[in-house]
């Protein structure tokens, strides 16, 4: 692996950029009604080499557009990584963001996997405080979430989630109340399912025969 990390090792970035892209359509007088900006996500193919990375931030600085989440590892292929993003916006801004992504040289290939069924994971480490009164209270939430406890001290717990991110969103407003002192989480990452059948559809089965 280069792109500045050791081989085999999954680099994760959160980040934000200050300057949201305009779209036309709702600026005033415009007589075409606003898309709604739903969350993207985006696998993308790049060749091994230095400075990827660094091209595809300047990218996205240069052209306003927001990145939520952005996870990068060795892909199927020698010298090749894939990059998983998740990128808020309307359809116009996503194609707009795929065509200029191409335009970098050592972009193979871009897919928009939002509307196909994946499979979807993201790992979480949640330390939070943990007096003798409620750990076990807390243990008995990590369990329901089938989360792991990966250190403990004598006033708080580590805890190590691995699920899609509407988990990691439901694991962390339960346990806002005991206190939240840190939390890394690496961003999503995904593969589309050969079976082809939708995500929902498996949790719906899940819960009915729980």
């Amino acid at each position: 692996m280069v792109m500045g990390q050791p081989d085999g090792l999954v680099a994760s970035y959160q980040f934000l950029t200050s300057s949201p892209m305009v779209n036309p359509s709702t600026l005033p007088g415009s007589a075409v009604a606003p898309q709604q900006a739903i969350k993207h996500t985006l696998s993308v193919l790049v060749e091994d080499e230095a400075g990827v990375l660094s091209r595809i931030a300047g990218l996205f600085a240069r052209r306003g557009f927001n990145i939520e989440s952005l996870a990068v590892g060795p892909a199927e292929t020698s010298g090749i990584s894939r990059i998983t993003m998740v990128v808020p916006g309307d359809d116009a801004v996503i194609e707009q963001l795929t065509k200029q992504l191409y335009k970098l040289i050592n972009v193979l290939k871009v897919n928009d996997v939002t509307d196909t069924p994946c499979v979807e994971r993201e790992l979480m480490l949640l330390k939070v405080n943990a007096t003798s009164t409620n750990r076990s209270e807390i243990i008995e939430f990590a369990q329901i979430f089938r989360a792991r406890v990966v250190d403990v001290s004598e006033d708080s717990l580590t805890l190590e989630v691995v699920g899609d991110p509407g988990k990691m969103v439901a694991i962390v407003q339960v346990l806002n109340r005991f206190g939240i002192r840190e939390i890394a989480r690496t961003g999503k990452i995904s593969l589309p399912r050969e079976s082809g059948v939708n995500t929902e559809y498996l949790k719906s089965l899940e819960r009915k025969f729980q």
